[in-house]
């Protein structure tokens, strides 16, 4: 169903304006990062970002056409030229979910709109992700925890990671998996020469943090070295950024955030200042002079100097041992939360020229009860399309006919009966009707008005008045000879029996086509129906409940109710079409047997 919906939105919308990256790869979906203020609101160009793609059923449908484990998957930049280093936080395409992180070398701030282009579809390529590479080299700490057990680990070149943890990892968090913290839990991460502050350089500590209630001057994290410090923490509600050693400072955020909701928390130490940002806003600053050299532990949900154990959960924690500006943690927080208004999911595309069949796809899941129903549709369609064709060009013929005859029968009042044949004498009106050649009559040289269903009434009408007034033409030596009112009414009853013969003739075959109308449909619903009980059958045997176990089974079983109402929707518009014409040929007939009469009843009478 997938690749037929995808197939029809290529066919109406315009062809992609950029090169496609790599011939291997068939599949790539756009997605804009929007720097504008109602977006990312990126005012100041932000490099090296590493940003987080968000892929679920809202906005991926097509996990089956990656790879199980999503290693085919490859981000280009807006010049569809350039690859970007990326990596795979998560990929579940059982459960239509997808985390990945790709390092974006340039934001330029503004009003401005970025592209890139993630592309997918090449069962044959090599895992291309790079961790280490997604992170520029300030970056010294990058923890998922998309770890099932053990310690949690740094995503990094520098390995940070964590050398002891008495938190729980939780599977489902903000991104992937986090850590949950119980009020005694930590997470601790050795001193390293890469996790530092140094004062030259700065450095900034991030994390995101949900908490249900207050907080007993939790430390969310804390980078300690003896009496110095560098602490992110929440006390009650309100965040706070602490600096020891050095020149002391402390900044507290003027409200408190949402309880029970994920918010992101950084704290900068660089440039003569100690900083805190809350959801990618500056919160507050205080001055610090002479920032101290720390080259402690950094604990994650506690600490070694008095604070207390945080109760909530933390996901993504990061370290830069620099001052990260304003824009880069912006663009963090907008690119990682639920909302990620600085990310923008567009269309999917196909690679021009792949021989990829989407109804051959669709066609491959049909059960054997569906091609029966689709069997039956397909003559239905077949036969409808012939009565079509033939009694339109059957219709043409007698309209073009009946006009011809029509214009001779007016040019000649004298005479009621100059136009008559013999060649007509003894042979049915309807079956001459339903024998009418579809194509060019092979007789009309002899008689021009045979295809004519007026000519067949007129020429009833002179055999009749031939027969009752004993001569074998109606013309001049027979002028004194009369035809009685009963006599008159006889041969309008012998005109209108041939009449209604020849109008059955003009419906017959009709009525397939209502057949086609009313059953296709029927039919077509049938074979859904029981597609769809075989696939939840198949489904509750097998115990695969999800979406790439369903949507084969549902798209084939919708292919039935689509013909059906290919069957119904063409000769539902033929039927009208057709019968309009019939019945504007009939309304002729009728007009033409009372203007026979009467010239009749005027040279008889």
């Amino acid at each position: 169903m997938r690749k037929l919906s995808l197939l029809l939105l290529l066919a109406l919308l315009p062809s992609a304006s950029f090169a496609w990256w790599n011939g291997d790869w068939n599949f790539r979906k756009e997605i804009t990062l929007d720097l504008t203020p109602a977006g990312g609101d990126i005012a100041a160009t932000a490099t090296d970002v590493p940003v987080l793609i968000r892929l679920s059923l809202a906005n991926f449908q097509y996990f089956a056409d990656a790879k199980p484990d999503g290693s085919d998957l490859r981000a280009v930049a807006g010049d569809d030229k350039t690859p970007l280093k990326m990596h795979i936080e998560r990929f579940d395409a059982a459960n239509q979910m997808a985390f990945l992180w790709v390092k974006v070398p340039r934001l330029p701030g503004g009003t401005n709109t970025e592209k890139i282009y993630l592309y997918y579809g090449n069962k044959n390529a090599p895992a291309g992700g790079d961790a280490p590479g997604t992170y520029d080299a300030n970056q010294a700490l990058a923890m998922h925890f998309a770890e099932d057990s053990g310690n949690p680990k740094d995503v990094t070149a520098y390995g940070n990671s964590a050398s002891a943890s008495t938190a729980t990892l939780a599977a489902a968090s903000l991104i992937g998996g986090g850590a949950s913290f119980n009020g005694s839990g930590t997470i601790t991460v050795p001193a390293t020469a890469s996790l530092r502050l140094i004062p030259a350089k700065g450095l900034t500590l991030s994390a995101w943090v949900r908490v249900e209630a207050d907080q007993a001057d939790a430390y969310v994290l804390a980078l300690e070295e003896g009496g110095k410090s560098l602490v992110l923490g929440i006390n009650g509600l309100i965040p706070y950024a602490r600096l020891t050693g050095g020149t002391a400072a402390e900044v507290r955020a003027t409200a408190p955030i949402t309880g029970a909701t994920w918010h992101h928390l950084a704290v900068s130490a660089a440039g003569g200042k100690l900083s805190l940002a809350i959801d990618g806003v500056e919160a507050g600053a205080a001055p610090a002079a002479t920032l101290p050299e720390i080259a402690g532990a950094l604990t994650i949900g506690g600490s070694a100097l008095g604070g207390h154990a945080l109760i909530g959960g933390i996901d993504e924690v990061q370290a830069s041992g620099v001052g990260r500006p304003a824009e880069w943690l912006r663009a963090q927080a907008r690119s990682q939360g639920t909302e990620s208004t600085l990310v923008a999911y567009g269309a999917d595309a196909q690679k021009e020229g792949e021989d990829v069949s989407y109804f051959a796809e669709t066609m491959k899941n049909i059960t054997v009860d569906g091609w029966v129903v689709i069997g039956i549709l397909s003559l239905m369609f077949l036969l409808s399309t012939w009565v079509i064709i033939s009694k339109a060009l059957q219709l043409s013929r007698i309209e073009k006919a009946n006009k011809a005859f029509l214009k001779e029968f007016e040019s000649n009042r004298g005479d009621l009966g100059a136009l008559d044949q013999p060649d007509l004498t003894g042979v049915d009106a309807e079956d001459e009707i339903r024998a009418m050649p579809i194509l060019t009559d092979p007789e009309a040289r002899e008689n021009p008005h045979k295809g004519s269903t007026l000519y067949r009434l007129y020429h009833q009408g002179v055999q009749e008045i031939n027969a009752r007034v004993a001569a074998r033409s109606v013309g001049a030596r027979a002028a004194s000879r009369k035809l009685s009112g009963p006599a008159v009414q006889s041969v309008k009853a012998a005109m209108d029996s041939t009449l209604v013969r020849m109008t059955q003739a003009l419906q017959s075959r009709m009525v397939l086509l209502t057949i086609a109308i009313s059953g296709g449909p029927f039919l077509g619903l049938l074979g859904t129906v029981v597609g769809v009980m075989i696939t939840f059958a198949a489904i509750t045997a097998s115990g695969d409940v999800n979406v790439n176990a369903i949507a084969p089974g549902i798209a084939a079983a919708l292919a039935a109710t689509v013909a059906g109402l290919a069957v119904a929707i063409p000769a539902l518009f033929a039927y009208n079409w057709l019968n309009s014409r019939i019945k504007e040929i009939n309304l002729q007939q009728r007009v033409f047997v009372d203007e026979f009469v009467t010239r009749m009843a005027e040279r008889y009478s």
